[in-house]
Order: C-alpha cells, then sequence, then structure tokens
C-alpha cells in the first residue's frame, strides 16, 4: 500500500504548493508555516486525550504522530518539515520519517519546539501561521494567525482532491468494510454493542484513537439516535436490528460508511430493502454539474415514496415533501464532503472568497450546498428513522394527520435505517468507494 500511495504522492505535493501559492499571492504572504499540533492536558490532570494533528499539515505531511512539528513552505523554495523528537523517557518518542515522500523535502530534527524558530526563517518575510495558536509562539514573527481570508482560500480548493489522496480513500474504504462485515457476523452471533465494537476494530486493525469518530454501534431503539454514543455491555437484549455508521483513516483520509441490518421480520426487511434502492439512485446521481441541494431534494422525494408505500403516511409523496412531512422521518442532510475531516471543509463554500451559499428553505442540517465537481468525494446517506422527539412535535402539528401511527408503534422497536456510501464525483459515471470496497473482500 504504502509503495502505491508514495508513488502519487510528489504528484499530490505539487497540486498542494501550487494552491497555496496561489493562496499566498492573494492575500500577499510571501509563506507559510503549518504546525502539526500540540496535545492538551485534560483540565485538572497530567494527561492528555490522543493526539489528531492539525489537517492542514497532514494536507502537505502524513505524519499522524509528530505533536509540534511543522511544514514551512515559501513559493520558489523546497518545503521544509521541522520534525519534532523530544528527548523522552516516559513516552516513547516519535519515529523520525524515513519513507519516500520524504524525497519533496528538506528534513530537521528538533528536541523541543523552540529550536524550530530559527529554522521558520520569519525575518524580513511576511509568513502566515496555520494551526492551533499557542502563547510561546507570540514573539516569532508571524504576520498573522488564521486569517480567516487565507483560510477560505485554502479550504476551497482541498474539496477536489487529488489522485493521491482518492487513493488513501480507497485504501481507508477497505478498511472500513472489512470492519463492517466483521461487525455484522458478531451482531448476528449474540455480541453486544462494545462487543460488536471491539470486533470492528479487531478486523480494520485501529485502534480506538486511530477511528476517524466514533464508531456508532446502535441495536433497536438505539438506531433513531442519529449520533448514538452508547455502547451497551448487554447481550440480552432485543435484537430486532443493528445500525453501524463505523469508519477508517489511511494517511489521515477517512471513510465513512453506515449499514443497517434487520432480524428477518419482513415488514421491516421490506423497508430496508426500499431505502437500499432509494439510496443506490441517490449515488448514481453524484455527477459533475450537480447540485447538490438537489440531491438532498430528490432523496426527501424518494424517502416520501418509501413511506407512502410501506404504509406510515397516508398522503401523497408531493404533500409529504411539500409539508415536511418526510422530515418526521429524515431529519438530517443527505451527505457532505468527506476528506481529511469527516466533515470536510468548505461544504458552503460559493468560491475562495468565503462567501457562501444557502441551504435549502426547511432543511437547516444539510452540510453541503455545493455544486459537484470532478474530485469531490461525498457520503450519500438517506436515512428513515422513528425518533420520539419529532414524531411527539408533528402529532401536536397538522403533519400528524398524514402519519399512519398504527404502523409507526409497529415499527418503533427497530430504531431506524441509515445506509451511506461514499462516492467520487468524476468527469463521468461516479465511483462508489465503499461498494467497491465490500466487493473486493468479498
Amino acid at each position: 500500500m504504502a509503495a502505491t500511495l508514495d508513488s502519487t504522492f510528489a504528484d499530490h505535493l505539487a497540486t498542494v504548493q501550487a494552491r497555496t501559492t496561489a493562496a499566498l499571492a492573494a492575500h500577499r504572504y510571501d509563506g507559510i508555516v503549518i504546525h502539526s499540533g500540540r496535545p492538551r492536558d485534560h483540565f485538572l490532570d497530567d494527561h492528555a486525550p490522543p493526539f489528531k494533528p492539525n489537517p492542514h499539515f497532514l494536507w502537505w505531511a502524513p505524519l499522524l504522530d509528530a505533536p509540534d512539528s511543522f511544514v514551512r513552505y515559501v513559493p520558489g523554495e523546497r518545503p521544509r518539515l521541522v520534525f519534532h523528537q523530544p528527548a523522552d523517557y516516559w513516552h516513547k518518542p516519535p519515529t523520525v520519517p524515513d519513507a519516500a515522500w520524504l524525497k519533496s523535502f528538506d528534513l530537521h530534527v528538533v528536541r523541543t519546539p523552540g529550536e524550530a524558530r530559527a529554522l521558520l526563517g520569519t525575518a524580513g518575510r511576511r509568513i502566515a501561521y496555520v494551526g492551533e495558536w499557542q502563547d510561546e509562539f507570540g514573539d516569532w514573527g508571524f504576520a498573522g494567525a488564521n486569517a480567516q481570508p487565507l483560510l477560505d482560500h485554502l479550504h476551497f480548493g482541498r474539496a477536489v482532491k487529488t489522485p493521491y489522496e482518492l487513493e488513501c480513500m480507497r485504501h481507508a474504504s477497505v478498511l472500513g468494510a472489512r470492519g463492517h462485515v466483521a461487525a455484522e457476523q458478531a451482531w448476528r452471533s449474540g455480541a453486544s454493542e462494545f462487543e460488536t465494537h471491539q470486533a470492528y476494530c479487531f478486523a480494520a486493525g485501529l485502534r480506538e484513537q486511530e477511528l476517524p469518530y466514533g464508531n456508532i454501534i446502535a441495536f433497536g431503539p438505539g438506531a433513531a439516535v442519529l449520533h448514538y454514543q452508547q455502547l451497551q455491555r448487554e447481550r440480552d437484549v432485543p435484537r430486532r436490528s443493528f445500525l453501524i455508521d463505523a469508519g477508517a483513516q489511511v494517511r489521515g483520509y477517512a471513510s465513512d460508511i453506515t449499514r443497517t441490518y434487520g432480524d428477518g421480520d419482513a415488514e421491516f426487511g421490506a423497508l430496508v430493502a426500499a431505502m437500499e434502492d432509494a439510496q443506490q439512485a441517490l449515488c448514481a446521481a453524484i455527477r459533475a454539474g450537480t447540485d447538490y441541494r438537489e440531491v438532498h431534494l430528490q432523496a426527501h422525494w424518494l424517502i416520501a415514496g418509501v413511506l407512502q408505500r410501506a404504509g406510515l403516511v397516508t398522503c401523497s409523496q408531493e404533500t409529504a415533501v411539500a409539508e415536511h412531512v418526510s422530515s418526521v422521518f429524515f431529519p438530517h442532510g443527505i451527505g457532505h464532503l468527506l476528506g481529511l475531516q469527516v466533515h470536510d471543509v468548505a461544504g458552503f463554500a460559493r468560491d475562495v472568497t468565503g462567501a457562501t451559499i444557502p441551504k435549502p428553505d426547511g432543511h437547516p442540517y444539510l452540510r453541503l450546498p455545493r455544486t459537484l465537481e470532478p474530485g469531490f468525494v461525498v457520503t450519500v446517506e438517506p436515512g428513515l428513522y422513528f425518533i420520539d422527539l419529532l414524531l411527539e412535535q408533528a402529532r401536536a402539528d397538522d403533519r400528524g394527520r398524514h402519519i399512519r401511527w398504527d404502523a409507526v408503534e409497529r415499527l418503533k422497536p427497530f430504531g431506524g435505517i441509515r445506509i451511506e456510501d461514499d462516492v467520487v464525483c468524476t468527469t463521468g459515471a461516479p465511483e462508489n468507494l465503499t461498494r467497491d470496497a465490500f466487493a473486493a473482500i468479498a
């Protein structure tokens, strides 16, 4: 895998340099310094949560364990990697990298963050700083820290992934698919939510801190909680359904996959199959030039049809969408950009200036109203849930007259359904990273 990724890294870095050069010129900076980040101790404690690198740093250097390291870039000069390897016997210091991608950098190893100052070359130049600010950097000579116009410019371009980034995400999808297969098997064999989570991590080969986000492992009613955060230890619980939303990451690039399974109940199984058909139709719509808001609205139309055919609503598709009956069952957005961040940056960006695109009226949770371009990676995740809070709101207003409450009560113990794939927008047919990954390990 490393050889495949390294073979495309040089071209990736050239693209990153070109985009950064344009952003620096537009905002009158001579160069940029990107800090990897620094772990912060918990309040009133002496240890920190797992280190999570600055995504801007990972865009340049695929180092997940390099606290207090820096990338320095001045157009026309080779990028410089200042790698922090502390003299520490309490912890194992990060290993100095020795990978093929390093050929593109001048590498300098320092023992303390302060030693990096002399290597960052801020004197007499307007050098921008990007990263979590530290008080000790105040007199290092930076021209500005995290200037929003510069960040907006850099973020806008990150939406279009390079071949290297896409290859990282293909590998992350395979790891995620392996975990999903193992988790389904664990659930069917009687494992608890916690044990199912452990089976996922083992099969994906990832520690919890290496996951791109906390796994959602929900049995039955828990599937109605969109970001369900419990991992129950009990095995002897109703096992009517299983919703798993779990991903993996390679060199910081994420996969984000959701599947829903039933216990054999025919009515719920038919609902899952109908949502699968709707989800695949939406994946096919990921085409260059398509306004993603239209994909979201199409999801509501398709889900309204599922609700009608399943006997959950009595109104037409048109009425279910127009009167927001579909929103009772599908309250979130259809998807988001994916990359170095699970909810990747610039989903609302109109252009490099930071101007934004509005969400559709009545749909406050859509994270991506942009027009799709080749190189975008988006999630496609329609859902259908039985959420008490939203159902009670609908019961209290005019929407309740359209809902078949007996059917809702019958299906509530299953919690809900979500099916999510990661899809690349190309110049032609979309590339479904998730389906390809499951096929590759079958």
